[in-house]
């Protein structure tokens, strides 16, 4: 997946799951690579130095490993590779695997 999307991803998750009790310990502990992933995305920050980009791609493998999903398969199987789109992958593989 490339950076932009998983920025993209990460960013959309940080403003609107923030304050969401489900989030909350991821939230808190990804404080630095979450926003900067949302301001990445928004255009606010236009470059990165290695450390920065490392917050983020941490956070990322972090939201992927809590949602018990791999990154290459997202690439894959999904067209558009946004939040929305992450999240009911993960919540159908989930069903599929209780059925």
């Amino acid at each position: 997946m490339d950076f932009a999307d998983k920025t993209g991803i990460l960013g959309q998750l940080w403003i609107e799951f923030r304050d969401d009790p489900q989030f909350k310990v991821f939230i808190e502990y990804n404080d630095i690579g979450l926003p900067m992933a949302y301001m990445v995305a928004e255009g606010l920050i236009k470059e990165l130095t290695p450390l920065g980009e490392q917050y983020i791609d941490e956070s990322f493998k972090m939201l992927m490993d809590l949602l018990e999903v791999e990154e290459s398969v997202l690439d894959e199987v999904l067209f558009d590779k946004n939040l929305g789109a992450v999240l009911l992958f993960a919540y159908q593989k989930k069903q599929n695997k209780t059925e």
